[in-house]
């Protein structure tokens, strides 16, 4: 069985981003970028299954820049086999990013689809739930355990209520949260050996997906800075300030 896990090359989460001084954007001159969190935490659950057997080949795949190989380069000195990079410049939305997710899916017949459940840098959310609607595959989406069975998967989910696992017939679409494990570190010898990793390149027009973003961005501003706390003397001038200054009673 194939797993085949997106990952996306995003700020890095140490960086304290800048916003262009026209509001058209985050500056991205000189910002040090990586792999998404949630990507990584794909990426490891792919190689876990597959070093307990349950799967043959791991295959990376980004959209984005030419810049993107790196981040492919980083999966596949983590143990991924081999990478496939889609070459789209400019911003590529959730949607169009789904689409040319089916697309390769449908030539790669992967039998899991494991993928972060968001990216850092615009939160969407959306990417995974798409691909499980285009595909008409089943989806488990924010897992904290999955178990690959006989043609199946079981998929421990975290919920508002606490947790709950649902059974998925494969092939499916997995996306991962936080706390499903701990990405493993890329050794030196590895990250050697990954240059000498395939890594097959296309663009959306290759795989028949227009990825002309449907939303415009009006403004990009950075939130407003946290005013100073202050202490009040009782319970009655904490419930005063709460009703009558923030207006939140």
């Amino acid at each position: 069985m194939k797993i085949l896990v997106p990952v996306k090359r995003v700020v890095d989460y140490n960086v304290k981003i800048r916003v262009k001084a026209d509001g058209s954007g985050v500056d991205l001159a000189n910002v040090k970028m990586s792999m998404n969190p949630f990507d990584e935490i794909a990426v490891e659950e792919a190689l876990r299954l597959k070093e307990a057997g349950k799967a043959s080949e791991v295959i990376a795949v980004s959209i984005g820049p030419a810049q993107s190989a790196e981040t492919i380069r980083t999966a596949l000195a983590m143990g991924a086999d081999r990478g496939i990079l889609v070459k789209a410049e400019g911003r590529v939305e959730p949607l169009a990013v789904a689409k040319l997710l089916k697309a390769i899916a449908a030539k790669e017949e992967p039998g899991l689809v494991i993928l972060g459940k968001q990216a850092i840098d615009d939160d969407s959310n959306q990417t995974g739930q798409m691909l499980a609607a285009l595909l008409g595959w089943p989806q488990g989406t924010f897992a904290s355990k999955v178990v690959i069975g006989d043609g199946t998967v079981d998929v421990t989910r975290e919920v508002d209520g606490g947790l709950q696992t649902v059974g998925l017939k494969l092939p499916a679409i997995v996306t991962t949260d936080l706390r499903l494990n701990e990405p493993r570190y890329a050794s030196l010898p590895n990250i050697m050996k990954a240059k000498k990793k395939p890594l097959d390149e296309t663009t959306p027009e290759a795989l028949g997906v227009d990825v002309t973003p449907r939303l415009t961005i009006v403004k990009t501003s950075e939130p407003a800075g946290r005013k100073a706390g202050a202490k009040v003397a009782s319970v009655a001038a904490l419930v005063d300030k709460l009703k009558n200054e923030s207006g939140v009673l």
